[in-house]
């Protein structure tokens, strides 16, 4: 037993020299990633509030990139999460209100030798709360605020508590219904190491974003999310992750771009992906 034990031990030891000498890693690109501002220089100084908020409302496809930085990992890793979905506005007792659903996201990572992926099913599991937005005209624009509502993800509970750590916890949840615990996240390490890991999220996010003159809303995301690693299929890969988001709003961007009702479904959206946002962003090499 105790010569098996050392065996793996050493089995171990050998492949995480290997992976990190072998590890190669990128460097974040430009900021601003993307310039979402209108070549129309036309101000929309004579809106009214209530107008303003009737120029907004609408179905819009959604895009957005969330820069993040762990440094609990050997090698500090990167990573950029995009997320695509829909935004819609509507005005309820004279207030605008804001309902988001999400149907797709990728992860990039500036390690070649590593990738990840979520399942389309844990990313329409996120349910954020249909929540009620500030609009406001400063220097020349007007703006939208959506302030952060916490929602949980893999877990039940209240949202307005820190996300629990507890592996065990008997509020945990299987939202993308693949018989295990929390949401899954597929692993591919170098294709030595393929496995899943199982995570639960609180999430925690504002939106801070810009009326722009050709009807889009561009900004930049505000993200204090919790996460939390439930287990993994391999030992190897159940290790604590501590993701915080980089500070710089260039690298964190929102889109937001008016469609027609009758595109509500992930295929469509994808479909006309390309027609209507930016390539996503990758990192470089050093």
């Amino acid at each position: 037993m105790l010569k098996h034990r050392l065996i793996n031990s050493i089995f171990f030891l050998i492949l995480l020299l290997f992976l990190n000498s072998c590890s190669s890693t990128l460097d974040w690109p430009e900021s601003p990633l993307y310039d979402f501002n209108s070549s129309d220089t036309v101000k929309m100084v004579d809106l009214d509030l209530e107008t303003a908020m009737n120029e907004i409302v609408g179905h819009y496809a959604h895009y957005d990139v969330v820069a993040y930085e762990d440094s609990t990992t050997q090698t500090p890793m990167w990573t950029f999460i995009i997320s695509y979905g829909f935004t819609d506005y509507y005005i309820e007792d004279g207030k605008l209100m804001q309902s988001d659903s999400f149907v797709r996201a990728t992860q990039k990572i500036n390690q070649k030798n590593i990738t990840s992926v979520f399942k389309d099913e844990s990313v329409q599991a996120i349910k954020p709360r249909v929540q009620e937005v500030e609009v406001f005209f400063k220097e020349g624009n007007w703006h939208v605020y959506r302030a952060a509502t916490p929602c949980l993800l893999g877990i039940t509970g209240d949202p307005m508590l820190p996300l629990s750590t507890d592996p065990n916890d008997p509020n945990l949840i299987d939202p993308d219904q693949d018989g295990n615990p929390g949401v899954t996240v597929e692993i591919n390490i170098a294709n030595v190491i393929k496995g899943e890991i199982y995570i639960t999220r609180r999430e925690i996010y504002s939106n801070h974003l810009t009326l722009n003159p050709n009807g889009t809303l561009s900004g930049y995301i505000k993200d204090s999310s919790e996460q939390f690693v439930i287990g993994a299929s391999k030992k190897i890969l159940n290790q604590a992750s501590n993701s915080v988001q980089h500070s710089d709003k260039g690298l964190n961007p929102i889109l937001l771009v008016p469609i027609s009702a009758n595109i509500d479904t992930p295929e469509e959206l994808m479909e006309i992906r390309d027609k209507i946002f930016p390539k996503e962003p990758e990192f470089v090499e050093n």
